[in-house]
């Protein structure tokens, strides 16, 4: 089951039938995130896999996943905040049995973006399993 906030956004995409739309969503999502710290823009943090650069910065208090991220691209940001809104809140322990394809599916995305956006999207979620694995 998704988060609440994941859930959101599936709702809205069930009412935006133009995928224009639904690609300007994503992206108004991005901007709705708080810049990450330049600080935190380190080769650790940074995702390789991705054509544009992508950072995410994980954080695992109480028991509990978060992270941050960054992208150059408008787009990809976007689906930064995509997947905050699936892991973020979710106990590290339930992390890897969470099916981000599958819960990505609901939303039409794996139909609709480029190869390299679908490999970068792969890569950020297989940087988030590996995070919740070592915890």
């Amino acid at each position: 089951m998704a988060q609440a906030a994941f859930e959101e956004i599936v709702e809205d995409f069930e009412f935006l039938e133009d995928w224009e739309d639904r690609y300007r969503y994503v992206i108004e999502q991005g901007k709705a995130m708080d810049p990450l710290d330049d600080a935190l823009k380190v080769p650790a943090t940074k995702v390789e896999g991705c054509a544009s650069q992508v950072w995410l910065h994980p954080q695992i208090d109480d028991g509990v996943f978060h992270f941050e991220g960054e992208s150059d691209a408008m787009i990809v940001r976007g689906l930064i905040a995509v997947l905050r809104k699936l892991y973020n809140g979710v106990p590290v322990t339930q992390v890897l049995s969470v099916d981000a394809r599958a819960e990505l599916e609901r939303l039409g995305l794996n139909d609709h973006l480029s190869a390299q956006r679908s490999n970068g999207l792969r890569a950020m979620i297989e940087r988030i399993r590996e995070v919740a694995a070592s915890a």
